[in-house]
């Protein structure tokens, strides 16, 4: 009786820890999208009892029928910045990755670069903006520009962090078995570092959206930013609203492109927790 009693309370444990782990598994899974639902329903329902105007604050539902109505002129606009992120990132790693391999392997070059990178991220880069205007004139090099400044730093420094973070002990042991400084990099390094990599580059794609939006509002003619700033003219905050809506969508998809592209040519670290 004692062992029955036992193991049918062993049975309800584990329904238990099962159950707990499903409902946890569903909260990790749809919890921002449930809490983004209550947001849109909150904010729908709150504007009418609220009593405000269109004008004021339209309704997430007058957003997204504005959305639809105007889809192809936003997916024009959004294009062009699509092109202006894609081509600004494109240059931040192009550049970036090599600096931070010199930086990584050559103390001279680290000390001589590495504080002309910090004194260069301090500027706020909208303050480079009328400058890259008048350099590059007023096409596609200042928002292109812009995308490559402010997402430039972070890929630099996560490729360095990763690179760094590699245990000596573990490089020695490789070396004492006959690996070439290549075979140690391409083998060993390299894996070791790259969700490091992959970290910084999940955060300068997101910059590299601000960047270009933020060189839009300064000299542009079409764009995402540049409709905004149409929209601001003519009091049309649905307009402005479905904007910032569809740049957010743009960053939110070049995010999730650069998570797919991680999940392909990365392994992933095993949490903690």
């Amino acid at each position: 009786m004692p062992d029955l009693e036992q193991a049918a309370r062993a049975s309800v444990t584990a329904r238990r820890a099962k159950k707990r782990s499903s409902v946890s598994m569903g909260l990790e899974t749809f919890g921002s999208v449930g809490l983004a639902l209550i947001v849109l329903v909150i904010w729908q329902f709150a504007v009418p009892l609220l009593g405000l105007s269109e004008f004021v604050l339209p309704t997430p539902w007058a957003i997204a029928r504005r959305m639809v109505t105007d889809a192809p002129l936003l997916a024009t606009h959004g294009w062009y910045t699509l092109l202006e992120v894609v081509a600004g990132f494109g240059a931040a790693v192009l550049a970036g990755v090599p600096l931070a391999l010199a930086i990584f392997y050559s103390r001279v070059f680290e000390r001589a670069v590495y504080p002309l990178l910090v004194a260069l991220q301090t500027v706020p880069k909208i303050s480079l903006a009328p400058l890259l205007v008048l350099y590059l004139g007023y096409g596609w090099g200042p928002k292109i520009g812009l995308a490559f400044l402010i997402s430039f730093f972070p890929i630099v420094i996560a490729t360095v962090v990763g690179l760094q973070s590699l245990d000596k002990a573990l490089v020695n042991m490789v070396r004492s078995m006959g690996a070439s400084e290549r075979q140690t990099f391409f083998k060993l390094r390299l894996p070791a570092a790259m969700p490091s990599i992959f970290g910084g580059l999940k955060v300068a794609i997101s910059l590299a959206v601000i960047g270009a939006i933020i060189g839009e509002y300064i000299a542009a003619e079409r764009g995402l930013g540049y409709l905004q700033l149409q929209a601001n003219q003519q009091f049309d905050t649905t307009l402005n609203f479905a904007t910032v809506v569809s740049i957010s969508l743009l960053g939110v998809l070049l995010y999730f492109g650069i998570v797919l592209l991680e999940g392909k040519v990365s392994y992933r670290k095993e949490s903690a927790t």
